[in-house]
C-alpha cells in the first residue's frame, strides 16, 4: 500500500510539472520592462539660482517653472534688445526666421522617481523637457506636420536655438551655449519623464545615435548618478535629443 501511494504521488508531481512547463511556454513573450526606480531629487540643485526658473517638490513630482528666456545672445532678441547678438555662426545657409523671443510661463510636472514605462509615449511638438538654463527642449521634428529639421535647422542661431511662432525659444539639437560652457559630457537638463539629458560625449568619447537605444538613451554611470541611471544624450545626428518617445512616463506640461 505504501509503495502504491508513493507511485501515485510521483505521478501527480510529474503531471503538475508538465502543466507548469506548458503554462510558462504559452505566456507573454514580450521583453520584461525594467522596474528599476531612480530618484532625481539630488540633481534639482542644478536649477538653483537660474534666472527665470523655480521649482517646488509636490509629493512624488517636482514642478519646474520657467520663463524660457535664454541667458545668451541671439539675433532673435531683436536689434533694440540689450542681449541682441548678430548671427556669427558657421552655417553659410543661415537665415533669420520671422519670430522673436518672448517671455513664457511653462510648467513641467516631472516624476521624482522615474522608471521605464510599459507603454512608451511619443513626444509631441512643443516643449518635451527643460534645460539647466531654463530653455525648453523640442523633439526632432519641425511643425506643423512632423517634418524633418532639414530646412528649419538653417534658422538656428549661433547657439543652435530659435523661437517658434509663439515666441517660444527652444533647442531641437545640441544646446551649443551650454555644451561650450559647462562641457560636452555635462548634465544639460531633464525630459518630462524625469530622465536626465547629457551632452554628446561620455568618458571622452563622442556618442552617436547608433550607441543608444530607440529612445536615444542608455543606462550607465554619470557624475551625478554614480550608481547608474537611464539617461538621454544629445547627438549630432537625428533624432538629436530623443528618439521614438519617452523612455519613462512623462508628467504634465502646461504653458
Amino acid at each position: 500500500m505504501i509503495m502504491k501511494n508513493v507511485k501515485i504521488l510521483m505521478l501527480a508531481f510529474i503531471v503538475l510539472s508538465a502543466c507548469s512547463s506548458d503554462n510558462d511556454s504559452s505566456g507573454s513573450t514580450e521583453t520584461p520592462v525594467d522596474d528599476t526606480s531612480y530618484n532625481i531629487t539630488s540633481i534639482l540643485s542644478k536649477f538653483d539660482n537660474v534666472s527665470g526658473v523655480s521649482y517646488a517638490i509636490n509629493g512624488d513630482f517636482v514642478e519646474i517653472t520657467t520663463d524660457n528666456l535664454p541667458d545668451h545672445g541671439s539675433p532673435y532678441w531683436g536689434t533694440n534688445h540689450p542681449m541682441y547678438e548678430a548671427y556669427n555662426g558657421s552655417n553659410p545657409n543661415w537665415n533669420l526666421n520671422p519670430n522673436t523671443i518672448g517671455t513664457q510661463n511653462i510648467v513641467f510636472r516631472i516624476p521624482l522617481r522615474p522608471s521605464e514605462a510599459s507603454n512608451k509615449e511619443a513626444t509631441s511638438l512643443g516643449p518635451m523637457g527643460v534645460s539647466v538654463n531654463g530653455v525648453v527642449f523640442y523633439n526632432q521634428y519641425a511643425g506643423p506636420n512632423n517634418q524633418p529639421l532639414t530646412n528649419e535647422i538653417n534658422s538656428f542661431d549661433q547657439y543652435f536655438g530659435h523661437p517658434d511662432g509663439g515666441s517660444r525659444y527652444h533647442y531641437h539639437i545640441e544646446p551649443l551655449y551650454l555644451t561650450s560652457g559647462i562641457g560636452k559630457s555635462a548634465f544639460l537638463g531633464l525630459l518630462a519623464d524625469g530622465f536626465p539629458v547629457y551632452g554628446p560625449e561620455e568618458n571622452g568619447v563622442t556618442i552617436t545615435s547608433s550607441d543608444l537605444d530607440d529612445y536615444h538613451g542608455h543606462v550607465g554611470e554619470t557624475p551625478e548618478f554614480p550608481n547608474g541611471i537611464y539617461h538621454y544624450h544629445v547627438t549630432a545626428d537625428a533624432p538629436y535629443i530623443n528618439g521614438n518617445g519617452f523612455y519613462g512616463t512623462p508628467g504634465n506640461i502646461s504653458q
